[in-house]
């Protein structure tokens, strides 16, 4: 597969810099997985100094980005800097031969420069959003999550959020399964619920071992088939719903809906690209098919006037569905958080699955599943208000990532 190239700089953070080493040039064979071609690319001459005290010597240079298929721009030394000019040309070149494009941090200041982002939406640390978007106007900065993918230009916000969209990248590149496995290697979770709201003002809440929310969250991933609510989840962590949801608010920055939701399309997703289940079966395991019971101790008469969090009934002829009445402020999906109707975002978020499956095995050339609905799905939804990049459910904004392919081959 094409390479990928990471910028070196003088002054630049290490960490960042480490994050595109560890993710795309480490060997994981010994596992089976695929490996990238990985090297390091010098915008000035050598040696660079980094924020640690260490020096680098890359032993090539801005000209090695052509045979580059993936570029990584780390965090930016300082934004009140312009970048260099052989840089910011070498990117715009790298861009017009649809080479894919990404910042971490505050190197999305280096896209922006280069003219990269003008009309897109794009991210970077909560702390530089507002500047970026007073000098570079005609991007659309969205300050609230943790990366935007727009196609072949990619930003995450700052530090940790690189890996992220590392994994996001890798997701792309070779399917859930793989990236899972990129993350188990290094131990950090594969995708992260929530936004960079959840860091600006209150720390992150352990949400693992002994603590109760976590408990909770880990024995929902084991049951996403069933009928989950908050009084059920709330329960199994020893609170009261309301606590429930708030606390989860203040630890994960979502809600505990759009949690489920996100949940049931990353196992959607892989399913769909890894087995030969049919689409009803996939829509059953994941929550998307038939109401099965929590098996909590809530009371039939609390849970039959109470809108569930799934699992939610998806009809896959794929037809519109029609709307819905306001839910009730009292119920537990508006505790979670909710603005409409369960059904309705179950059924666009499974469908979002599905396209998303298959445009990812399209793009690789390797579509397994024999489902003839899995053909089908794009062209029924061409055209549609269907919103592929439910906002809470991933932190990215998805245009197609294989421009070009007709999907209904």
């Amino acid at each position: 597969m094409a390479g990928v190239a990471v910028v070196a700089f003088d002054r630049i953070s290490v960490f960042e810099l480490s994050v595109a080493c560890e993710v795309f040039g480490t060997d994981r064979s010994d596992m089976g997985l695929p490996n990238y071609r990985f090297w390091v690319c010098a915008a000035e001459p050598p040696p660079l100094h980094t924020n640690g005290g260490m020096t680098l010597r890359p032993g090539l240079t801005l000209s090695s980005l052509t045979e580059a298929g993936t570029i990584v721009v780390p965090a930016w030394r300082d934004i009140g800097e312009s970048p260099p000019a052989r840089l910011l040309a070498a990117l715009r070149r790298a861009h017009q031969r649809g080479a894919r494009i990404a910042s971490f941090c505050n190197g999305a200041f280096v896209l922006a420069a280069a003219g990269l982002l003008d009309g897109r939406r794009a991210t970077t640390h909560w702390m530089y959003a507002a500047e970026l978007a007073r000098r570079f106007p005609s991007v659309r900065v969205d300050p609230s999550v943790l990366y935007v993918d727009e196609g072949n230009v990619l930003t995450s916000a700052g530090t940790a959020a690189a890996i992220d969209l590392c994994l996001h990248m890798v997701r792309r590149d070779h399917g859930v399964r793989v990236a899972n496995a990129f993350a188990r290697r290094m131990v950090v979770a594969p995708h992260r619920s929530g936004g960079q709201s959840q860091y600006v003002e209150a720390p992150v809440v352990a949400t693992a071992g002994t603590d109760g929310l976590g408990q909770a969250m880990e024995w929902a991933r084991r049951h996403l088939d069933r009928s989950l609510t908050v009084e059920c989840l709330a329960e199994r962590a020893h609170m009261s719903a309301r606590t429930f949801a708030r606390r989860f608010r203040a630890v994960t920055g979502t809600t505990p809906l759009q949690w489920l939701l996100h949940q049931r399309i990353l196992t959607a997703q892989q399913l769909l690209e890894e087995t030969e289940l049919s689409c009803e079966q996939v829509a059953e395991r994941c929550g998307f098919g038939r109401q099965q019971c929590c098996g909590c101790t809530s009371s039939a008469s609390s849970e039959s006037h109470r809108p569930s969090i799934g699992p939610i009934s998806v009809p896959i002829s794929g037809r519109r569905p029609g709307p819905s009445p306001a839910p009730d402020r009292h119920s537990e999906s508006s505790l979670a958080g909710d603005r409409g109707s369960d059904e309705i975002v179950g059924r666009h978020a499974f469908a979002a699955a599905v396209v998303t499956a298959f445009r990812r095995c399209q793009g690789r050339r390797r579509i397994r599943h024999r489902d003839p609905r899995l053909r089908r799905y794009p062209q029924q939804l061409r055209g549609s208000p269907l919103p592929l990049d439910l906002r809470g459910q991933t932190q990215a904004s998805t245009r197609d990532p294989h421009p070009g392919h007709d999907h209904d081959e």
